[in-house]
């Protein structure tokens, strides 16, 4: 287990650019913008001028080190605030490595209870999978992760897991990524696409992340790339401001 998280980490997160001509990481609309509405960021927005995001996730949600003012939620929170005039926004990490699906429920209800957010982004998946949780276990634990945020009166955008072509041959991921899917689909809640959205990048050149290395500004690129795409998500989600598929705005 140590083993994969290492790899994971250098793999995914510790990425080489493949040319120092190749500065951005824009994304064709289709890995962003879907039909699943965010209603009550929309209202937060409109009404109060302030939205409150909570992200739940595991150690990808961070960077190794000193970086959180790097990592993706940060940057999400930079890009929203950018991009929404007039909008006070919060956006606040609770992570923890090693955490299953089923696992993040309690802290889930809690962050509830005590933020009261409009939206909460849930990443997750990737733990299940290298447990080896039944699918079955790990989809219904997702059903009712949506369920209690959305009983909160809180939005939710589900995040799958990352792509690293050095591990997986080592991790059968399809089978939670799927039911991440249906589970988005089901519930009418966006998905947060990272797994595409980074195999994406990885085809087309942006990032080699065949590569490993521990360059602190290579995850900065990654997690603001990630931060400025799920901006992008949510504000079109939420109709509130042109859709776009230039996410480094």
């Amino acid at each position: 287990m140590k083993v994969l998280v290492g790899a994971l980490l250098v793999g995914s997160l510790l990425i080489t650019p493949a040319g120092a001509q190749q500065a951005d990481c824009d994304l064709p609309g289709n890995l962003l913008y879907g039909e699943s509405p965010l209603n009550r960021v929309a209202a937060a927005a409109k009404a109060t001028h302030h939205l409150g995001i909570a992200i739940i996730g595991t150690g990808s949600s961070a960077i190794t080190g000193d970086g959180s003012a790097h990592a993706y939620p940060a940057r999400l929170e930079a890009a929203l605030t950018r991009r929404l005039s007039g909008v006070t926004v919060k956006v606040t990490a609770h992570t923890k490595s090693g955490q299953t699906a089923e696992q993040m429920l309690e802290d889930l209800e809690k962050v509830l209870a005590d933020e009261k957010p409009a939206l909460v982004v849930w990443q997750t998946g990737t733990v299940d999978a290298m447990r080896g949780v039944e699918p079955d276990a790990f989809g219904t634990a997702l059903n009712d992760g949506v369920e209690t945020i959305q009983s909160a009166g809180a939005d939710v955008v589900l995040m799958n897991m990352q792509y690293s072509p050095r591990t997986e041959t080592m991790i059968a991921d399809s089978a939670y990524a799927e039911n991440m899917r249906w589970a988005a689909q089901q519930r009418d809640v966006p998905l947060f696409d990272r797994l595409g959205i980074m195999r994406y990048w990885s085809d087309t050149g942006v990032f080699d992340f065949h590569a490993a290395t521990k360059a602190f500004v290579t995850a900065q690129k990654v997690h603001e790339c990630i931060g400025r795409a799920l901006a992008a998500q949510i504000i079109d989600a939420a109709h509130l401001g042109p859709m776009t598929s230039k996410v480094l705005q």
